[in-house]
Parts: C-alpha cells; sequence; structure tokens
C-alpha cells in the first residue's frame, strides 16, 4: 500500500508529511509574537478564529533565517493539541512514491535533520525526506529564545 505525501522545501531540503495529517496550506499569515517562547516558534496566527501557534522549520532545523524581505508559507499540520503551522519556504506537490523507494535516513543527513525524519524516499531527480510530525513538534525541550526579563534591581 502506498502513502501520499504533500510537499514543501525549507532551503535545500525537500520533504513530505503525510498527506492526513496536513489541514490545510495557506500563504503568509500575520503573527503575534510570544514572549519567552521556544526560539522555533515564530508567533501565533488566527486560523479563522483558531489560534495555531507557528513554527518556524529554519530555526527547527538549525539552518539560516531566511531573508527578511521573503515570506514564509504555511502548512497547517494536525496534532493531538490542535493544529501547528509550519513555516517553509515553498510549498510543493502531492506525491505518491514508489514504497520500494523508502530507505532509512542517510547517516550524512544533517542530525538536526535526522532526528525529525521518519526516512526517505529515492525519486528520480532527489531525496525525499519524510518528516515525523510529532517529532517536529516536540519544541517543548528548546530553549526560550531570550532569558526572562530580571525583575531585581
Amino acid at each position: 500500500m502506498s502513502t501520499q505525501f504533500a510537499t514543501f522545501a525549507v532551503a535545500d531540503l525537500f520533504f513530505g508529511v503525510e498527506v492526513l495529517r496536513v489541514q490545510e496550506v495557506l500563504c503568509y499569515q500575520q503573527m503575534t509574537r510570544v514572549p519567552l517562547a521556544p526560539v522555533v516558534t515564530e508567533g501565533l496566527i488566527n486560523l479563522r478564529g483558531q489560534i495555531v501557534t507557528a513554527l518556524d522549520m529554519r530555526r527547527r532545523l538549525r539552518l539560516p533565517d531566511r531573508q527578511t524581505d521573503v515570506f514564509p508559507m504555511n502548512m497547517v499540520i494536525r496534532s493531538e493539541e490542535g493544529p501547528v503551522s509550519l513555516l517553509v519556504d515553498e510549498i510543493g506537490d502531492v506525491v505518491e512514491p514508489d514504497p520500494g523507494a523508502f530507505e532509512r535516513a542517510p547517516d550524512n543527513v544533517a542530525p538536526a535533520a535526522r532526528e525529525l525524519l521518519r526516512g526517505v524516499y529515492k525519486l528520480k531527480d532527489r531525496l525525499l525526506l519524510i518528516l515525523d510530525p510529532d517529532k517536529t513538534l516536540a519544541v517543548d525541550d528548546l530553549l526560550p529564545s531570550r532569558s526572562p526579563v530580571s525583575t531585581e534591581r
């Protein structure tokens, strides 16, 4: 049985998430910053009245930030706690790779990416990195972007 994946790009990496985990894809949305949030949390978006956390995949993968004049796309995925937006560079197509082309993540994939992967599919012209949404959304252990403000004088 084959699986369909919604694809997206972050820097020069090509990722896929199981289509059934994807709620929707949106262009850039205005965000509200969250003080003391983990560094990967870009902010909160209002998705038709529902507050959704937006995680920057470049930061999650420890890649350089995108240019300030380039706006990310939102891939909203479902989690047990509700929808979460992954901020990505570009949205791709839905693909259905040959199940026989699946392999575990190669050792030469950067450790920050490898820990978030279920494995890879060899496509004709590139590798499709299969993202594990649950591991990707586990940001509780990441450090806050700023240290707390001291109240001492």
